[in-house]
């Protein structure tokens, strides 16, 4: 297993070298070093000299990926993809753009936020979508299952604006149980948290529960689920103790994939709520066009979701021994 970890590893190092190379070429291809500039001087300082110093400051007055005007190691080095986009590698984020920031320091100081909406929402996410699709599993065929399926379809049509600016309205405004916006230390951050946590989990249903369904009717009928029912064994201890085992790996790969959510946090979320997580950081930044804060995020997102894949197939060996990883 550690062999095939580390060339997993080493197979992530390419992918997160072209996550960066694509990053900067999208980025620079809507806004050049001078469209940069003039964004972040404002009309009123705007002079080709001040241009030049602020280019200069930030690292922005070299070629995107080669120096032509450099001879040796310069054509490569003296460039601002080996400057900028490189150190994301060693987790080096460096300055934004804008104001100067020590964007590791503020990942680290926003994350918990993130993490505060982002782990409870995914634990009870999870355990209701699970329950809800075996529920409706179980009873197949029939009213609950059509009606079931009928529920979730529409809770998937709903964007999850709807679910935010709705409850904002109906819990925050009308009913005034929660606040709409804020945030807050220690306990008293929990009744910011909330209503962000409900949500999160409500706008998750409609997809997870449909996905987590079909998993469980094509579990039910395999020969292993024929023969526990030709033991005697119940319909509910059948499909909850047998089939919820041996699913265990479809509903594992679709989880990876909000792995990187639970540090990342929810952009829309963060963003209306005015929650200072990762989330509102990376809209913020995604604005003002702040480049050295949006290629950080863009990058620490592809770096978790690869981590994320490694975990997932070491999960597969914990939940069914048959698979060896080599």
């Amino acid at each position: 297993m550690l062999n095939y970890i580390i060339r997993r590893i080493l197979y992530a190092i390419p992918i997160l070298i072209g996550v960066n190379l694509i990053t900067a070429l999208l980025f620079f291809y809507v806004n050049t070093p001078d469209d940069m500039a003039r964004m972040m001087l404002g009309e009123k300082r705007l002079t080709p000299a001040a241009m030049e110093n602020w280019k200069s400051e930030h690292g922005y007055n070299l070629p995107l990926f080669i120096n032509t005007k450099e001879g040796g190691a310069g054509i490569l080095t003296q460039t601002i993809f080996v400057q900028k986009s490189l150190p994301l590698l060693w987790l080096d984020f460096g300055k934004s753009d804008r104001n100067n920031l020590d964007i590791g320091e503020e990942i680290k100081k926003r994350m918990w936020p993130s993490l505060a909406i982002a782990i409870p929402t995914f634990l009870i996410a999870v355990t209701v979508n699970i329950f809800l699709s075996m529920i409706i599993a179980y009873f197949r065929g029939t009213y609950i299952d059509s009606w079931g399926i009928l529920i979730c379809v529409v809770m998937m049509s709903v964007s999850t604006l709807f679910y935010i600016i709705g409850s904002q309205y109906f819990f925050g405004k009308t009913l005034r149980l929660f606040p709409i916006s804020g945030f807050d230390t220690g306990l008293s951050a929990l009744k910011f948290l909330i209503l962000p946590v409900i949500i999160g989990v409500l706008s998750s249903i409609g997809g997870s529960v449909r996905f987590y369904r079909t998993v469980f009717l094509e579990e039910i009928n395999k020969d292993y689920i024929r023969t526990a029912r030709a033991k005697g064994l119940s319909e509910g201890k059948v499909l909850f103790k047998h089939g919820l085992r041996n699913a265990l790996i479809p509903i594992l790969t679709n989880i990876v994939a909000v792995l990187p959510l639970l540090f990342m946090g929810s952009l829309l979320i963060e963003n209306f709520f005015a929650i200072p997580g990762l989330g509102s950081f990376t809209i913020d930044a995604i604005n003002s066009q702040d480049f050295a804060i949006v290629r950080s995020m863009v990058y620490l997102g592809a770096l978790l979701y690869v981590l994320g894949l490694i975990l997932t197939d070491i999960s597969y060996t914990l939940v069914d021994p048959r698979i060896r990883l080599e």
